[in-house]
């Protein structure tokens, strides 16, 4: 059973507006212009850290300082705000807008949890939720933060999983997607696994208003070491992911997949040279609806996939030296790396020469 932190009647009268206003039709080609940016979390040369507003051209638009090392961001389009996420076992996330008209907001972690470097608002902004660990019972939680009350933190629910990492919203608004990565950690012995032998990835989807579980997938047997970590959605509204195999090396397991409500998880079938490239790890996945592909990026077989989302084909490889950050540019994709490369959709490579880019980027459509 969940513990509300606040009065389920507080907590329901802020989640209750969000899913009014989610329910009306609203795609974002109705509140946002045509020209977009992207925001990634970088580290400096010099061992700083921060996260980072690019052009459409790579070229470094606004940037701000971290306490660590950072690695997703998400946006709400109604405030004009991101949050970059500290990577796991982070305890912070900081709120920024692009220009620098407001200094940065940070939300700390309360005692006994920790981020896991994702999170995403509800539709009207109100809410910004993100996967959290609470880490002495060992169990996934998504955290609820009220955007409008400087991001305190009202309530949580489970993720009915263990070691919670990306979250959707899904199309309807209420529904949240979760990848639970299955793998047991604990603040105290840092970034170690610690039950590799028994963990049970999985594949959620929870209410987000009453915190119920609605679905929940579990790979076979023969996979419970194939952590689930990374999703987007195309335009059919089918979350593709991306796993890491925690097995032996020399297995070479099926690493992406395909999610849709009602129907059991499918891995989606590579060839060999394709599949062995990615070394058992696929760091993130971007969706681009606009073409009906999706993109995947393996920074430690320094691969980059991309994928037609209709018939699951393999459309093009890349080798990129560190390649993780991934997101829809045009027809294609921009990419960024952990050697400061940033690729644009039609191969245009540039770099800051003073930045490495860290394993995460989103395109934001700027407001019009």
């Amino acid at each position: 059973m969940r513990t509300p932190l606040i009065d389920r009647r507080d907590f329901l009268k802020a989640a209750g507006a969000g899913f009014i206003a989610a329910m009306a039709p609203k795609a974002w080609a109705n509140t946002l212009g045509t020209d977009a940016v992207f925001a990634t979390a970088f580290v400096k040369r010099d061992g700083s850290y921060g996260a980072a507003i690019l052009s459409e051209a790579g070229k470094l638009l606004h940037a701000i300082d971290l306490p660590d090392r950072g690695h997703d961001v998400t946006f709400d389009p109604v405030s004009k705000r991101s949050v970059v996420f500290a990577r796991q076992p982070g305890t912070f996330a900081v709120v920024f807008d692009h220009a620098g008209r407001a200094a940065p907001l940070t939300i700390a972690s309360i005692p006994g949890r920790h981020f896991f470097g994702h999170g995403v608002f509800s539709t009207d902004g109100a809410l910004l939720y993100a996967t959290e660990n609470d880490f002495d019972n060992a169990a996934g939680v998504v955290g609820i933060y009220d955007a409008r009350e400087k991001f305190k933190r009202i309530s949580e629910f489970p993720t009915y999983g263990m070691g919670p990492h990306e979250l959707l919203l899904l199309g309807d608004g209420r529904t949240i997607a979760v990848a639970n990565g299955g793998i047991e950690t604990h603040p105290d012995y840092g970034r170690a696994e610690l039950n590799i032998a028994t963990m049970k990835p999985s594949y959620v989807l929870v209410d987000r208003i009453t915190g119920d579980l609605i679905e929940k997938h579990e790979l076979p047997p023969a996979l419970h070491q194939l952590s689930i970590r990374h999703m987007d959605a195309d335009q059919s509204g089918t979350i593709w992911f991306g796993c890491q195999y925690r097995g032996p090396g020399t297995d070479h397991p099926l690493l992406v997949g395909r999610a849709a409500r009602g129907k059991e998880l499918q891995l989606l079938d590579m060839p060999q040279d394709v599949l062995s490239g990615f070394r058992n790890y696929i760091g993130s996945v971007a969706a681009n609806p606009a073409a009906g592909t999706v993109a995947v990026s393996s920074p430690e077989g320094n691969s980059l996939t991309v994928i037609d989302t209709a018939s699951g084909r393999i459309l093009a490889t890349s080798a990129l030296v560190e390649v993780c950050g991934v997101a829809p540019d045009g027809k294609g994709f921009m990419a960024t790396t952990g050697t400061g490369e940033i690729v644009e959709a039609g191969g245009a490579t540039r770099s800051e020469p003073d930045y490495v880019w860290d394993n995460h980027m989103l395109r934001i459509e700027q407001v019009a």
